[in-house]
């Protein structure tokens, strides 16, 4: 499947990538060279999207709330492809949810997925990652959201998990820099997926309209995020650690700003 060669040599480890931004990243990586673990819970998808891109690609289960999957998906990693350079965390669920409506139940069910599974992600790679960087700086990809930057309504939960992933990204770029590790966060807006989905009711209308309130006037395609994690697993972006990369088509343009 290899047309590029800009990740010529990196394994990476893109979790969440059965379908959707995860999958994109998947198939955009091998095709610039690299060799792909693609893990999820959805293991007919997981696998069926790893058969897609070929012999770059394998898939693996994996829960991303559990240590023990963390060792076992890492280990399998370093096992079949002998290294382990990026990390994109990207696995994570959404619904829409009023505070009223939240209960702690559901509200750590969440945290455990979107902000427990990025920390255990960025735990278990690193040492594995740190033995394998050399002249490369390896890459921690985190996909945070718009909602890590801004409140929005009927989404404290989302939101608070998006705005820890943020956080845990500047944190443990700080610490992870001197082992030549960079760290940063992806900030998607309103993506075609199947999140858009249930923001929309499955309406093509109501997509539509949400399209036409976003100032590019249309939602953005996974591959339009995946080309912002290709950079940023690349060593094009080798002295970007610690920040936010936003692929909004300009929602947050106008953020903390105030009429008159």
């Amino acid at each position: 499947m290899t047309t590029g060669s800009r990740l010529d040599g990196v394994v990476a480890l893109i979790t969440g990538g059965a379908r959707g931004m995860g999958a994109a990243e998947a198939k955009l990586f091998a095709s610039e060279g690299a060799r792909v673990v693609i893990t999820d819970i959805l293991g007919d998808e997981g696998r069926e999207t790893a058969a897609d891109i070929g012999e770059q690609a394998v898939f693996l289960d994996h829960d991303v709330t559990s240590a023990a999957d963390w060792q076992r998906v890492v280990g399998e990693t370093t096992a079949t492809f002998g290294r382990l350079d990026v990390l994109i965390n990207n696995a994570g669920v959404f619904w829409l949810e009023s505070i009223a409506d939240t209960s702690a139940d559901r509200y750590m069910e969440m945290v455990r997925v979107n902000q427990l599974g990025v920390f255990l992600g960025i735990q278990t790679a690193a040492p594995t990652m740190a033995a394998a960087a050399s002249e490369r700086r390896a890459s921690i990809v985190n996909v945070s959201s718009i909602a890590g930057l801004r409140g929005s309504q009927a989404s404290i939960a989302y939101s608070a998990t998006k705005f820890a992933v943020r956080g845990m990204t500047k944190a443990a770029a700080l610490e992870l820099a001197p082992q030549r590790i960079r760290v940063n966060s992806l900030h998607p807006g309103l993506i075609d997926t199947a999140m858009m989905d249930t923001i929309a009711a499955g309406s093509p209308e109501v997509k539509s309209m949400i399209g036409a309130r976003i100032p590019l006037g249309e939602v953005a395609r996974s591959e339009e995020v995946a080309t912002m994690a290709l950079f940023l697993a690349s060593d094009e972006s080798s002295h970007c650690t610690g920040a936010e990369f936003v692929v909004d088509g300009g929602i947050t343009a106008g953020m903390g700003m105030t009429d008159g």
